[in-house]
């Protein structure tokens, strides 16, 4: 582990009333101190208390003052990466800032690698991985559920249920193999019912776990929304509606959209990714062809499609055409222009499905009447967004979401290796074939925390960290 004194730029390189040079490692105050005078002039950083602010000016090596500064000392071990810490609060502006970390490099310090301020404080062991990773969350938080659920990550939530699992799994191991050891003083008769329930409740919270990584990915990363529909069916007039603003041409013309446009918005709590497409029809048009195939496959990928269908027009083949590309996906389907004489009703809408033999999905989906134009319906819609993938309500009270994919993975291995043990248990295995999957388990969800991962997992996951963090 390297050990030299590091440094970087804490705060975003743009001009502002504040930046930021945080510099750690052991020599850090003695560097920093070779290029502060304090405001008497006599002051040495070295002789201050630890987690003290103090004033004075940053020169350069020939003396001239460079800026008016606070300096923050943090002594070893109470930093934020354990190391001697010291954080020089200078005014903001890119000059400013550069200059003064170029003084600070000058004098023994080195450019710090992306993430490394971090790194060194899970390498030191003040933060396990999951909370080191619940650090760059934090920081790339859409919404008030992502920021809620990595501030609860970084405390320790998911750490904390992982250690426990690690806890329950590791003395039946140890029981195990202590039985096996020594048969004589330790007895197994009775051991499999009692460790077949324990193995029960431990896939039961394994499968919590994994049944909270799909919402929680989408409440944290966005719901990919596609509006899907003919030309002029009044899809792009919905998307204005929903961003606030006119983001998308809207005319009477049909095929005015002919790319996709995406935005995001915040409902409720949570993100929305919206994706406008072409209007869905045949066309000889090169370009809205290229669009209408763009269109299928952004909603193939889609978590939601909304389906706008012009209420004022029967329905046609370009109907019957999406009605069969949307089959099987969450769908909210909107009857819009019902500000107009309605030729397409509900029950129609949904006569035609079930001849489609789309009806099934209707579960999974509803119809809602709007207008566009006078903005109808729309409130309507958007609380159907959110029963629809949170049932109602989104609570967040001590619950344990999982939000990080190589979380995930780690857990589905544990759990694939704890339903093998209940399955030995089930076949009458010997009890070396228990140990052999609860230790697999167990290094599984160690990976979350950091204790079972190459250096080259490390080095990756601290590799997508901002320089200053």
């Amino acid at each position: 582990m390297k050990t030299d004194t590091i440094a970087a730029v804490a705060t975003a390189m743009s001009d502002s009333g504040i930046g930021i040079i945080r510099v750690s490692g052991e020599e850090a105050i003695e560097i920093v101190n070779r290029i502060y005078r304090s405001k008497s002039g006599r002051k040495s950083l070295c002789d201050v208390a630890s987690h003290t602010i103090n004033y004075g000016y940053i020169v350069d090596n020939s003396g001239n003052d460079i800026d008016e500064v606070m300096v923050s000392v943090m002594k070893s071990p109470n930093s934020y990466t354990t190391e001697d810490t010291v954080e020089i609060n200078c005014h903001g502006g890119v000059f400013m800032v550069n200059r003064i970390l170029e003084t600070v490099i000058k004098n023994g310090a080195r450019i710090a690698e992306p993430g490394e301020f971090t790194k060194r404080a899970f390498l030191n062991g003040r933060i396990d991985l999951s909370k080191a990773e619940a650090v760059i969350d934090i920081i790339h938080s859409k919404n008030q559920f992502a920021l809620k659920n990595s501030v609860s990550q970084l405390k320790g939530s998911v750490s904390d249920t992982v250690c426990k699992l690690r806890d329950e799994i590791i003395y039946e191991i140890a029981f195990i193999e202590s039985a096996l050891d020594d048969p004589e003083h330790i007895s197994l008769d009775g051991y499999r019912e009692n460790l077949y329930e324990k193995v029960e409740d431990i896939i039961v919270k394994l499968k919590k776990l994994l049944d909270s990584a799909d919402n929680s990915k989408m409440l944290k990363e966005g719901i990919n929304t596609v509006i899907v529909g003919k030309p002029n069916a009044g899809k792009s007039s919905l998307l204005n509606l929903l961003v606030g603003e006119e983001k998308a041409i809207v005319t009477d013309i049909a095929g005015t959209t002919r790319d996709v446009l995406e935005e995001s918005i915040r409902l409720h709590g949570i993100s929305l990714n919206i994706i406008d497409t072409a209007g869905i029809r045949y066309t000889e048009d090169v370009v809205e062809k290229i669009g209408v195939e763009r269109a299928k496959k952004y909603a193939s990928d889609a978590d939601l499609i909304i389906y706008v269908v012009d209420a004022s027009v029967p329905l046609d083949e370009s109907d019957y055409d999406i009605m069969s590309m949307i089959s099987g996906k969450k769908l909210l389907i909107l009857l819009n222009k019902t500000d107009l004489d309605e030729v397409v009703t509900e029950e129609l809408l949904l006569y035609e499905m079930k001849n489609l033999d789309i009806n099934s999905n209707m579960n999974n989906s509803q119809i809602i009447k709007t207008s566009t134009k006078d903005n109808i319906g729309i409130d309507l819609l958007e609380q159907a967004i959110k029963d629809m993938f949170f049932h109602g309500e989104i609570l967040f009270n001590d619950e344990v979401f999982i939000t990080n994919m190589r979380h995930k993975e780690a857990i589905m291995n544990a759990y694939k290796s704890m339903l093998q043990v209940k399955r030995s248990l089930e076949d009458d295995m010997p009890e070396d074939f228990y140990s052999i999957d609860l230790m697999s388990a167990y290094s599984s969800l160690g990976e979350i925390i950091g204790e079972e991962v190459e250096e080259d997992l490390v080095n990756e996951i601290f590799s997508k960290f901002c320089m200053g963090k």
